[in-house]
């Protein structure tokens, strides 16, 4: 009998600006990609535009099994999986997902900020939304903003809330 292999999803480390490029290409080659975008705001001189961009600098998700690793490496731009623990880091599908539901909520805000040189503060729970029940660290004087650790790529979430949606642990 044949082992089913199974699915993960990694997260790809790509050329800086080719994350939109790069999950077209392996949607194209039939490999499930995901790539997170959000609406922002950009000022030119003569005008405002809203535009979206990726979420994660510099990073594509794909959803695969083993035997698709190499289709996804040579795809023009993908530089290479990112690693924790000397292996490609699967994601956890959880965490996608509420990636993926909180993106579209309406005024969904995420920043994306690395987890280098902060201590931890207040402890919190969220008690409304797609991070319902969710524990995250409370900073910069913070009743608005929430950590949310994605700790398999090394990065940190900070997600905007009412103050009315929080509760201390």
């Amino acid at each position: 009998m044949e082992k089913k292999l199974e699915k993960k999803w990694y997260a790809v480390y790509t050329k800086p600006r080719w994350e939109k490029k790069i999950d077209t290409v392996l949607v194209r080659k039939g490999i499930e990609s995901w790539c997170p975008l959000q609406k922002v705001e950009r000022q030119w001189t003569d005008r405002k535009k809203i535009i979206e961009e990726p979420l994660f600098k510099s990073y594509v998700f794909v959803y695969i099994d083993d035997t698709e690793r190499s289709k996804v490496l040579m795809t023009d731009g993908a530089l290479n999986f990112v690693y924790y623990l000397g292996k490609p880091a699967v994601i956890k599908e959880d965490e996608i997902n509420n990636i993926k539901a909180y993106l579209s909520e309406k005024d969904a805000k995420i920043s994306i900020i690395s987890d280098q040189g902060f201590s931890s503060g207040d402890l919190i729970k969220v008690n409304y939304g797609v991070f319902m029940d969710k524990e995250g660290t409370v900073i910069r004087g913070g009743k608005k903003k929430v950590y949310v650790e994605l700790q398999s790529l090394g990065q940190v979430m900070i997600v905007e809330f009412p103050a009315v949606f929080l509760t201390s642990k």
